[in-house]
């Protein structure tokens, strides 16, 4: 049989028009090389019904990433205007470089029931998590073991290394965040990770506290009884 897990549709009343909800933030976090990024990719190419949220950030641009698309860069100034302004959900001081999620695009989604998401540290999902908490759902990403994370920054070869040796050195302090998440996936095969973050997905999005549309819905059948 086909899988026809990720276009399973929201609930919808009888003429087929989705109920109402509110929009989530799905979080994925992981130390460097873990998958987080792999799997955030198939969601967004499978899912119609989640967007990336677009960070801003000071660093320069790696090959192939483009402003508006993978970040919006930034320079350091307009980076602290951002935070003076409260204009950022969250950042954080990643490395040598500024990160952040920009306010507004994420609260208009919310209120349109588009869920975002997000590829975050752990630093940046606690600040969302004191800022929109009933809208948060947090999975973190683990390797199957700190030799085959290795393995995987090393094969990628985007980064020299010391830029390697630096982030696996980081490794073991965000791996031990992994019990401030709702969720936590081991990333031993790919399509199973993938497959168990949308299973995650689906049964959030179906939480009655996300379906402000229900009581209307139940109202009416009530009254037609």
């Amino acid at each position: 049989m086909p899988d026809t897990s990720a276009s399973l549709p929201l609930n919808v009343d009888h003429t087929g028009r989705p109920i109402r909800r509110r929009g989530l933030m799905l979080v994925l976090s992981s130390p460097s090389g873990a998958g987080k990024s792999t799997i955030s990719r198939a969601l967004l190419a499978e899912d119609p019904d989640i967007s990336l949220s677009v960070s801003v950030t000071t660093r320069s641009p790696r090959p192939g990433e483009r402003d508006g698309t993978d970040y919006y860069f930034i320079s350091d100034e307009h980076y602290h205007a951002m935070v003076d302004q409260d204009d950022l959900l969250e950042h954080a001081r990643v490395f040598d470089h500024y990160y952040g999620t920009p306010r507004r695009q994420v609260e208009d989604a919310l209120t349109a029931g588009r869920d975002m998401l997000f590829d975050i540290d752990w630093q940046g999902t606690q600040q969302l998590a004191d800022s929109l908490p009933r809208d948060l759902v947090r999975v973190f990403i683990l390797p199957p073991s700190t030799a085959e994370l290795e393995r995987r920054l090393r094969t990628r070869a985007q980064d020299p290394e010391e830029v390697v040796a630096r982030r696996m050195a980081k490794a073991s302090d965000e791996m031990s965040h992994w019990a401030e998440y709702d969720y936590v996936v081991v990333n031993t095969e790919i399509d199973a990770a993938i497959a168990r973050v949308r299973a995650i997905l689906t049964a959030e999005r179906l939480r009655r506290e996300r379906q402000p549309g229900l009581a209307a819905f139940v109202n009416a059948m009530r009254e037609e009884a």
